[in-house]
């Protein structure tokens, strides 16, 4: 009896050792766990609710409150014109609903400059930036665009024309990564057709740009290029006219200098008459 008690004892002790093991393995793991969880909640930072569109919308479309949803999202890194509060998103006794100003994508955040102010339509001026500009340039086959520009596009503008002084015509590049923000009518992307031509493109300019495009227009043929990264500015002159083009260099004529030739003269008086001799120079 008392060695089955003893057995018992043994066993009960092995067991409890195991088991107190298995406890500071779970406790260590956890803690591991816990410490991993606070360094990455200091590097992430507080993290907020904010408001994402939960599908993508097209240009014109009416935001509800079904097209949005709460995300979490760190505090440090807010967009500035991003919304928070359901009440400024979607105000009370508004005119109407807020519409999509640009093509949005699955889970972008809610930004003031993608939607329109309660009731207000999204127009053509709902896409031009403050000191901004909408000037329509006529295109055609000749332009290099007129197939495939859409709406948001950036492209370069050439001028090609006669200018005074130079022989032939010239082309130069006018303007830079300019914005485009409608093709004939349509204001987006989604609503141009596809293969269709544009006879027309709109483009947000200053005042400055817009008066230099309209005389480039009224004076010569304009042809367009389209860029792939609308910051990157071309500030350097860029013009080619013919010679440059073919590589022709003109030879410089060198015209040789007349040198008179020194005539010595000798006056005589003669009465009242003076008598010049020409007569050989000494110096």
């Amino acid at each position: 009896m008392r060695a089955v008690f003893g057995l018992v004892l043994v066993l009960g002790m092995a067991l409890a050792g195991a088991a107190v093991y298995m406890i500071q393995g779970y406790i260590s793991q956890t803690e591991a766990l816990l410490q991993r969880e606070r360094d990455f909640n200091a590097k992430a930072g507080k993290l907020v609710e904010v408001y994402v569109f939960n599908k993508a919308l097209n240009y014109g479309d009416a935001l509800t409150p079904e097209d949005v949803q709460l995300i979490y999202w760190p505090e440090k890194a807010l967009p500035e014109e991003i919304f928070r509060d359901p009440a400024l998103l979607f105000p009370e006794n508004a005119k109407g609903p807020r519409y999509i100003m640009r093509r949005t994508e699955a889970y972008e955040p809610v930004l003031s400059s993608r939607v329109t102010e309660p009731g207000e339509l999204a127009g053509l001026t709902a896409k031009l930036e403050t000191g901004m500009r909408a000037f329509a340039i006529k295109v055609g086959v000749a332009s290099g665009v007129s197939g495939f520009v859409q709406p948001d596009d950036f492209i370069d503008i050439y001028w090609t024309g006669s200018v005074s002084g130079v022989e032939g015509e010239v082309t130069r590049l006018i303007e830079s990564s300019v914005q485009i923000i409608a093709v004939n009518d349509a204001f987006n992307e989604g609503q141009v057709s596809s293969g269709s031509d544009a006879k027309t493109i709109t483009v947000a300019a200053s005042p400055e740009k817009v008066a230099r495009l309209a005389q480039a227009q009224a004076t010569g043929r304009l042809s367009m290029s389209l860029v792939g990264d609308g910051t990157e500015v071309v500030t350097e002159k860029v013009e080619v006219d013919t010679n440059t083009m073919l590589g022709i260099v003109k030879e410089e004529v060198v015209v040789a200098p007349v040198i008179e030739e020194k005539v010595c003269k000798r006056k005589e008086r003669k009465g009242t008459e003076v008598i010049e001799t020409i007569i050989p120079c000494t110096n």
